[in-house]
């Protein structure tokens, strides 16, 4: 036992430090202040007159506030006249003595508040067994066991005046060593923490159920187990991820969506991973049983009419209404790939969405709630990321209700192997969110947790953590074999009764239901899955899950991309409208002074209508959409002000740091714009931006990374969901991507957004990837991205060195009536040669154009063409061939910046071909490539270099020997020929 400091000679002292802090708080150190503060729910409560009467309670003056002057100068003269003896017949040393105990006491019951968890009952498999901790053990401040039964004043702590010290160790076991655990005192806000103390220690962290909730716990678990269970029996060992030992936490959600509705929820999106999510899809979503027998059999989800790819049954979503005492409240469930978390802020930026829609400034009305594995969330740092955005503007979203199921285990791997920490949930602290542990073999206590967790949520706009501390029963999936690795826990499993059974043989023994009424309950349940399974052979989906909702209206894109039109013009007052907010500083505000610069350049720009640059061919877009009616949300890293100071949509007050955004201010009535400096992250922040997108099919939502690059951190969310998204599971997106891009020297970290990963990822008409060289058309594809009637995502690939070029410019015209986006941007330049006398045609995209263009002027050359293919994909077949064949008797080149295996090379390479195959008599077979050789650096990190290779591939491929070309993969090339 260790030796507590509230002994010896340390006693006194101490007992008298806190007689004065009673009487003036002010009157001791601070560190003393917050120690004493610390023992109380409200230290003002205690302080009052302690020497007019005895120590029983109802002896003592209850104040709260500030003490009366003139009863506190009458107590201390009375305090003074009785010094050295006792009040009420107590010597001055009893009373030192009581207080003494009292301090000891509260002391105790606060280590029971910050360390109860851990000797909680929370492991159902009884595996972990919890080693007693000095601070929770009575002895360590002093106490013996004759003191068991001594009363103790303890001030309405813990609802008692005074109690015994038996009593109080037993109020504090139950209240935070039973079943739930709470973590709760690393809150720093006073509120939030004095909630929770409140709110566990009024109930003992329990509560009392009627005979009606109490069967239906009952009938939720038994229709989650017996779900499973006929799986197995029907689909024996095929993969389910199914939820036996998590069993509770179908009658946690249940308690969520009913206590939620109560509170003013009307509407929740969840995310998960694939463990229980057939469960959930059925029990919660209500998903038809005989849909997903449908599935198991083979059948497809949708109407077989409907394009797509599909996926795995249990990666699907669904979404349903439900009605919880006549309040309705629709659900929904985000489609999830096997990156287990990545899923999470995808759900967030739904949320976000929606109640932006719902005009729910408190956050109150749309939750997220996530299902977590215990190893998932302790090891995939989107999870803290996620955390992270919590409570920032732009991205807050009122709070999120987080379940770990904790099957205490990932995969094969053991706790100990898998986080640092004593729980997974530890990571939850760093936004000082309330966690929850609970025993998921106690589901009064799981629902108990539930219930709670949203009350909070609903109060604080917070998050909140319920860890419910379960097991897997079958393994990680019904046909592994989990004793491989884990011997003992699994020969404990095969052994136990199960969630269900355990709480069944609890109701039957209080009598709150009969032993035959229990097993009726799964007996029907069964016959009815039964029913439904035979139902499942003729059951056909009649509609897709889709475009319903904000996506009516809206259709699946069909047909060539060529084709497809869209007016993506302006009517020139309108422009001019939009052009005067942008450049006219706002009354009384402290501009800055390049800022005014460059305003007043924007004036003389709508002015003659010459010289657009990048920033404000995009700042016209975004503001004439806005008039139309569409919001614009732009998230990144500085995208207020833009990473190369190029954009400026916020203006800020050099005297005051007042913000002033000039696209809110061109028309009443307009759509609002809403741009967010994010945290530095990529993966949940364009997760985020990417769910938002899902959720607003009507407004314009953009993420920016601040270099190209950057989209490296964020690949899974391109790989799993944008790319594929409606594919999978029938989810449009149009979202757009700024990948800053081009080589200008700044090494290889700073030069490629790696075109050549996206450019691998597109196939089906999936997105759309740009390269765009002009400002007028960057204008026209983020309009088309609204105008059209169908939604895809739009990766752009945006200059860094040509936001300033002086030919990178367009006339106003080129924005206004009959202006369009161009997929190619053919030859201008009238001073060329005939068409028929063109020797060289160079094909290119983006930036290196204007270092082409920069060398035909200077050398004077007028027999090569400059073609700009502005679209990459959908691959623009028929244009190309248009324009190609303009030029039969021309050398066809490829010219790149990139190296030959990244950027465009091999994507291009065989479609090109296949275009010159089309056109007859075409002197070119097949186009040359002119670029960097191939390299495992995107850039070299010398700028000596990076010049000496830019100025030859553009001496190259204007004006030198195509036959002396090296061969850009040149080790391949000389294994094919060893093969012939």
């Amino acid at each position: 036992m260790e030796a507590s400091f509230l002994t010896g000679a340390n006693a006194i002292f101490i007992a008298e430090l806190y007689e004065r802090w009673l009487d003036d708080p002010s009157s001791v150190d601070q560190s003393w202040q917050a120690f004493f503060a610390e023992l109380h729910d409200d230290p003002e409560l205690i302080r009052g007159d302690r020497h007019g009467g005895s120590w029983a309670p109802e002896g003592r003056a209850k104040v709260i506030g500030a003490v009366d002057p003139e009863e506190a100068a009458a107590a201390a003269a009375k305090k003074k006249k009785e010094a050295g003896k006792g009040t009420g017949g107590v010597s001055t040393e009893e009373v030192r003595a009581r207080t003494l105990d009292s301090i000891r006491a509260l002391m105790l019951i606060r280590a029971y508040r910050v360390r109860g968890h851990l000797m909680a009952n929370l492991d159902p498999l009884g595996l972990i067994q919890p080693a007693p901790h000095p601070e929770l053990d009575y002895k360590t401040y002093g106490f013996t066991e004759k003191d068991l039964d001594r009363e103790i004043f303890i001030d309405n702590v813990l609802g008692l005046e005074t109690a015994k010290l038996r009593v109080i160790l037993d109020v504090v076991q139950q209240t935070y060593c039973g079943p739930v655990g709470v973590e709760f005192m690393h809150i720093q806000d006073p509120d939030q923490k004095a909630w929770i103390q409140r709110r566990m220690e009024s109930s003992r962290s329990h509560a009392d159920f009627s005979d009606l909730g109490r069967k239906t716990i009952l009938e939720r678990l038994t229709a989650a187990e017996g779900f499973e269970k006929f799986l197995q029996v029907k689909y024996t060992g095929t993969k389910r991820f199914g939820l036996e030992g998590g069993e509770s936490i179908i009658p946690a959600i249940e308690q969520v969506l009913k206590r939620g509705s109560q509170l003013g929820v009307e509407e929740v999106v969840f995310g998960m991973a694939h463990r229980g999510r057939l469960n959930v899809l059925t029990s919660i979503l209500q998903k038809p049983y005989q849909a997903l027998f449908s599935e198991f059999q083979g059948n497809p989800a949708n109407p077989e009419d409907v394009q797509g790819s599909g996926d795995v049954k249990y990666h699907l979503g669904t979404s349903a209404d439900r009605e919880f005492d006549g309040k309705k409240v629709h659900l929904s469930l985000q489609a999830n790939p096997s990156h287990l978390e990545v899923v999470d802020p995808v759900v967030l930026g739904k949320v976000r969405a929606k109640q932006q829609q719902l005009a729910d400034a408190d956050r109150k009305k749309v939750l997220a709630v996530l299902l977590h594995g215990d190893a998932a969330f302790a090891g995939q740092g989107i999870v803290a990321e996620c955390f992270g955005l919590s409570q920032l503007k732009g991205y807050r979203t009122g709070g999120t209700i987080h379940f770990i199921i904790n099957n205490q285990i990932g995969f094969t791997t053991a706790p100990q192997y898998s986080r640092s920490g004593t729980y997974s949930s530890d990571i939850a602290k760093m936004v000082q969110a309330p966690i929850l542990h609970v025993n998921g073999d106690d589901p009064e206590a799981v629902v108990f947790a539930a219930r709670v967790a949203m009350e909070y949520r609903q109060e604080f706009a917070a998050d909140v953590v319920v860890d419910m501390i379960c097991y897997r029963r079958h393994g990680h999936n019904e046909s592994d074999e989990p004793a491989f690795t884990q011997p003992l826990m699994y020969k404990n499993i095969g052994g136990r009764k199960t969630t269900r059974d355990v709480y069944a043989d609890k109701l039957v023994s209080e009598n709150v239901v009969s032993a035959d009424e229990a097993a009726a309950m799964a007996d029907d349940f069964n016959a009815r899955l039964e029913q439904d399974f035979q139902a499942a052979n003729a059951y056909k989906p009649n509609k897709a899950d889709w475009l319903e909702g904000k996506w009516k209206g809206l259709m699946q894109a069909t047909g060539e991309e060529e084709y497809r039109t869209e007016a993506t013009d302006v009517e020139m007052d309108v422009l001019k409208e939009v052009g005067k907010a942008l450049s006219t500083p706002p009354e009384g505000f402290d501009v800055n002074r390049k800022i005014l610069r460059q305003m007043k350049q924007k004036a003389e720009m709508f002015e003659s209508g010459e010289g657009i640059d990048w920033a404000t061919g995009e700042a016209l877009a975004f503001g004439t959409l806005m008039v139309e009616g569409a919001p614009i949300r732009l998230s990144g890293q500085d995208a207020g002000r833009g990473t190369f100071s190029q954009r400026h949509s916020v203006l800020v007050d050099q005297s005051s740091e007042e913000t002033y955004v000039p696209l809110n201010h061109i028309r009443e009535g307009q759509a609002k714009y809403e741009v967010i400096d994010s945290p530095l992250s990529e993966v949940s922040v364009l997760g985020f931006d990417y769910g938002y997108s899902l959720q607003e099919p009507n407004g314009l939502t953009l993420w920016e990374g601040q270099f190209g690059d950057f989209a490296n951190g964020a690949q899974v969310i391109f790989d799993q969901f944008i790319s594929s998204g409606e594919s999978k599971w029938l989810r449009m997106s149009g979202l757009v991507v700024l990948l800053p891009h081009g080589y200008e020297g700044q090494g290889p970290e700073h030069s490629s957004a790696r075109p050549e990963r996206f450019l691998q990822m597109c196939a089906e008409d999936n997105m759309q990837v740009c390269n765009i060289t002009t400002p007028a058309n960057y204008f026209h594809a983020l309009r088309r991205q609204i105008r059209r009637n169908f939604r895809k995502p739009l990766i752009v690939f945006t200059p860094k060195s040509l936001l300033r070029h002086k030919l990178a410019v367009s006339k106003l015209e080129d924005f206004g009536p009959g202006s369009r986006f161009r997929r190619v941007m053919p030859e201008f330049d009238e001073s060329l040669v005939a068409d028929d006398k063109i020797k060289r045609v160079v094909l290119c995209s983006g930036k290196v154009y204007y270092d082409l263009l920069q060398y035909r002027l200077d050398n004077k050359v007028d027999d090569v063409a400059i073609i700009r293919v502005e679209q990459l994909y959908p691959w623009p077949k028929e244009t190309l061939v248009a324009q190609l064949s303009r030029y039969k008797n021309a050398e066809v080149v490829w010219c790149q910046e990139e190296p030959a295996n990244m950027g465009y090379w091999q994507f291009v390479d065989r479609r090109l071909e296949f275009a010159l195959e089309e056109i007859d008599g075409h002197a070119a077979k097949r186009a040359t490539y002119v670029g960097r050789k191939a390299s495992a650096s995107p850039a070299t990190g010398l700028f000596k270099n990076h010049v000496a290779e830019q100025t030859w591939l553009v001496e190259t491929a204007m004006a030198g020997d195509l036959g002396k070309v090296p061969v850009p993969f040149q080790r391949i090339t000389q294994l094919s020929k060893i093969g012939q």
